[in-house]
Order: C-alpha cells, then sequence, then structure tokens
C-alpha cells in the first residue's frame, strides 16, 4: 500500500466520522430527513455537473445501474435516514461507535450467510469488536440512553451491512465514478423526499451554526467523502480499503468530543480502544497477501 492510499484511506476515515457530529448539529434546528433529502440533491446535481463536465456518461451498465440504485436507496435512505433521526435524541459519538460495526457486521454475514471461511485471527477480531461494543452500550444502557435512537441505529448499519453483500461489485464504475457517485445522491435525495413530506414540518431554526454544518456534510461528507472511498477502492480494493474503517470509532468520538463537548469516560475509550484493534484484526485476516 502507498503513501498516496494510505492518506486517502485516513482523509477518508476523517471525513466520513466527523459526520456524525455535523448532522448532530443539523437535526437539533431543521427536520431531519427533509434535511438529509436537500442535501442529497445539493450533492448529487454538484457531482451528476461535475462528471458531465470531464465527460463522464449516465449511460451505466445494468450491473452499475444494479449497484447504483441499492446503495443509493440503502445507504443514502436508509442507512443514513435513520440515522439523522435517531441522533435527535442519542450523542454523535454513540451513534459513531454503532456505525463502526459495519466491517464485523459484513466480515460475520459473510460467514454465516455466504459461507466465508474465517480465518482464527479474523474470528478472535470479531470477538474483540463487539466486546469493546457490549461495553460501551452495557456503561450507556445504564446511563439511560435512547433505546429508540440506538435502535434505529442498529437498523441503519443492518441496512448498509445487506447493501454491501448484496453488490460486491459496486466499484467497477467503469470510468464514471463521479457519476455514480451523484447518481446514487439522486436517488437517495428522491427516496427520502417520500417520507419527510409525509411525516415532517418545515419548522427550522436558522443560526449560522445550522448553515455551516449543512454545508459542511453536503461537500465534504457528502460528496468528498463518497468519491474518495471509491477511488481508493478503485486504487488498492474493497477488502484493504476496509482497513481504514478501524480509525472511524477514534476519530468520531474525538470529533464529537472536540465540536460538540461530548463527555467520554474511561469504558468509552477503553470500548473504542478494543473496537479498533477488532476492526484492524478482522481486516488484516482477510486482506490477500501482497505478491512478491
Amino acid at each position: 500500500m502507498d503513501i498516496r492510499a494510505i492518506a486517502m484511506g485516513v482523509a477518508f476515515a476523517l471525513m466520513w466520522s466527523s459526520a456524525f457530529s455535523s448532522a448532530r448539529m443539523i437535526v437539533v434546528d431543521a427536520p431531519p430527513l427533509t434535511a438529509l433529502a436537500l442535501r442529497f440533491l445539493i450533492s448529487g446535481l454538484i457531482g451528476v455537473a461535475i462528471a458531465r463536465a470531464m465527460g463522464q456518461t449516465w449511460q451505466l451498465t445494468r450491473g452499475q445501474w444494479r449497484a447504483t440504485a441499492i446503495f443509493g436507496v440503502s445507504q443514502n435512505a436508509l442507512y443514513l435516514g435513520l440515522y439523522f433521526v435517531a441522533m435527535q435524541t442519542i450523542e454523535a459519538s454513540l451513534a459513531t461507535i454503532i456505525a463502526s460495526t459495519m466491517p464485523l457486521l459484513v466480515a460475520a454475514a459473510s460467514a454465516l450467510f455466504l459461507r466465508e471461511r474465517l480465518r482464527p485471527m479474523a474470528v478472535a477480531g470479531l470477538l474483540a469488536g463487539f466486546a469493546g461494543v457490549a461495553l460501551i452500550m452495557g456503561v450507556r444502557l445504564g446511563a439511560g440512553v435512547d433505546m429508540l435512537g440506538v435502535t434505529l441505529c442498529v437498523l441503519g448499519v443492518v441496512a448498509l451491512t445487506v447493501a454491501t453483500l448484496s453488490v460486491r461489485t459496486a466499484s467497477a464504475t467503469g470510468g464514471n465514478l463521479l457519476m455514480v457517485v451523484g447518481l446514487q445522491m439522486l436517488i437517495g435525495a428522491a427516496a427520502l423526499a417520500v417520507p419527510a413530506l409525509a411525516f415532517e414540518s418545515w419548522e427550522v431554526t436558522w443560526s449560522p451554526r445550522l448553515i455551516g454544518a449543512f454545508v459542511y456534510t453536503t461537500l465534504v461528507p457528502g460528496l468528498a467523502a463518497t468519491w474518495v472511498w471509491f477511488a481508493l477502492v478503485g486504487r488498492i480494493g474493497a477488502v484493504r480499503a476496509a482497513t481504514f474503517h478501524f480509525l472511524n470509532p477514534f476519530f468520531g468520538v474525538a470529533v464529537a468530543a472536540a465540536l460538540l463537548g461530548e463527555a467520554l469516560g474511561i469504558f468509552d475509550i477503553l470500548g473504542v480502544a478494543v473496537i479498533m484493534a477488532g476492526i484492524l484484526t478482522v481486516q488484516r485476516a482477510r486482506t490477500p497477501p501482497t505478491a512478491g
């Protein structure tokens, strides 16, 4: 793995993790689904416009359209939609920790449903990762965390796991990388618009923080992080790229503590360290050896 790939992976993890704190800022003052649908609409239009200017086409293959539609609905609408609603009542750090279990869930589901053989190292990593989550959740539940918010986060990360397993060739964009990213955003916006119009009001408490968080979420985690992720997958492969997910728990709780002042206890720090070790162990065990 070269220096550029490492820099891309770290940048992706930081941008992806910071999205939970900026989302928390948004949902305090604006309806979550409406804000998220608008974010995807703007990000998608920008992405498609830039892609067209670069000569990319929206004439995708059937497999590319399938991957784009599945990720647009499962990742953008279900996963993030459920998370935006949940973060009205739970802290960004807890949402990040639950979301960071996605690589562990993918590995576990691959073994259970796709008959993928896991090396003992991967099994140890799975056990460690879930033990770290259990440690944090046990302390948080004892402190009276909102269970509905936790449940929505769990459903969201399960939806993303299913999408990841359903489309293992989603990175095969055929040179239309930014176009695929933009179209995924537009599909997510369309899927979210229906429940947003049906269940939410347009009451917004405008503030500089809300505007800044919305602009940041739209351009950085929304567009830039997605583009970097697909570019990283194209450069080093999906399995190696997924290794950088081990940084998400650390970056997520660090950003939440710095920007939102969310308190971190000793068990939170210990649990995050165990989760990071578990994710890294699982991904290293699943990474194919590099040819000499």
